[in-house]
């Protein structure tokens, strides 16, 4: 049983009646019923995970995991593995385009280093990880989310070739011709797509029999896709809420979804992205995106456009009066 498995056991729930009375609030609130349904619908939720009937984002915390991908050598993105390398360093001087988003969004920015220059396996011939680094991973990706201070945290990712692992997860764990889970990540040509095919389709091959979704996601996924796993699941420990970003993010947690159906109660989707298989994925986890821009630019980016909706969610509820307050 790998440190993932063990903590996905025991999860909080979250506060109902903190859940509740926004929900009543919005009904009273002074402005028609149901003007705002999915925005108050979404300061409930908010609520719910902050434990308290008047939720504010004040702290929102985005972090980006990075790693690099075995599978990138053959020839299954439109960048070369090195690229990887130099948008850590884009995250850590502040010039990337997440960067630019967190300042606009009034939110603080992290960057992980959980295998950059240190390729995770080729998924199409020998897992991605073996399990002590996995654990490892996971370990590293609970002390990152376990030192923040913050009442909402985005997720992001950063990877050359990670698209593949994902849809290698989602066509394992879903099912369905591996093609309907492949897209044009960052854009490749049709000889690329071919090869993001066969490159799933041998990483199925691999791994037939086997059925743990924490395994499959060790065998074909990433280091960056076990740390969103894991802090995903160290933020619900914690009763935080959580934003995922795109396809690589969705993908990361339909396993902890696999096992636990509640595992992503406190998790909502920022965005859905253009790649083909993000819409799926989110139909079969019954999640529904709050934005839909056709973006596919990864790096926690769908999700931190999503924090000032969520922000004026919560201030919709926290900071209009009801109609009694208001007339009293």
């Amino acid at each position: 049983m790998t440190l993932l498995h063990r903590r996905l056991a025991g999860l909080p729930l979250r506060d109902s009646a903190a859940h509740q009375a926004v929900t009543e609030r919005a009904a009273q609130i002074l402005r028609p019923g149901g003007a705002l349904a999915w925005l108050d619908e979404t300061a409930a939720w908010v609520a719910g995970w902050q434990r308290t009937g008047r939720p504010a984002i004040e702290r929102p915390v985005g972090v980006i995991f990075a790693a690099d991908h075995g599978v990138a050598a053959a020839g299954i993105s439109a960048y070369p593995p090195e690229v990887t390398a130099g948008m850590l360093a884009a995250f850590e001087a502040g010039q990337a385009t997440i960067s630019a988003f967190a300042r606009a969004a009034g939110a603080e920015l992290r960057s992980v280093d959980v295998g950059v220059a240190r390729p995770t396996g080729d998924i199409r011939v020998e897992a991605a990880m073996t399990p002590e680094r996995f654990d490892a991973v996971v370990q590293q990706a609970f002390d990152a989310v376990d030192a923040l201070d913050c009442d909402l945290l985005v997720l992001g990712e950063m990877g050359i070739g990670n698209t593949t692992p994902s849809a290698a997860i989602a066509a394992s764990l879903v099912g369905g011709d591996a093609a309907s889970w492949v897209g044009r990540g960052t854009g490749v040509d049709d000889e690329g797509f071919a090869r993001k095919v066969d490159a799933v389709q041998a990483a199925q091959r691999r791994i037939a029999g086997i059925t743990d979704p924490i395994e499959i996601l060790r065998e074909v996924g990433g280091a960056e896709l076990a740390a969103i796993a894991a802090a995903t699941i160290a933020a619900r420990h914690r009763s935080i809420p959580v934003v995922l970003d795109g396809y690589v993010t969705s993908a990361s947690v339909l396993p902890l979804a696999m096992i636990d159906t509640g595992s992503l109660d406190h998790c909502i989707v920022g965005h859905c992205s253009a790649e083909p298989g993000h819409r799926k994925l989110l139909d079969h986890l019954g999640k529904r995106p709050l934005l839909d821009l056709n973006m596919r630019l990864g790096e926690g980016s769908g999700a931190m456009a999503a924090v000032p909706l969520i922000r004026m969610a919560c201030a919709g509820i926290s900071e209009v009066p009801t109609f009694a307050e208001f007339f009293a």
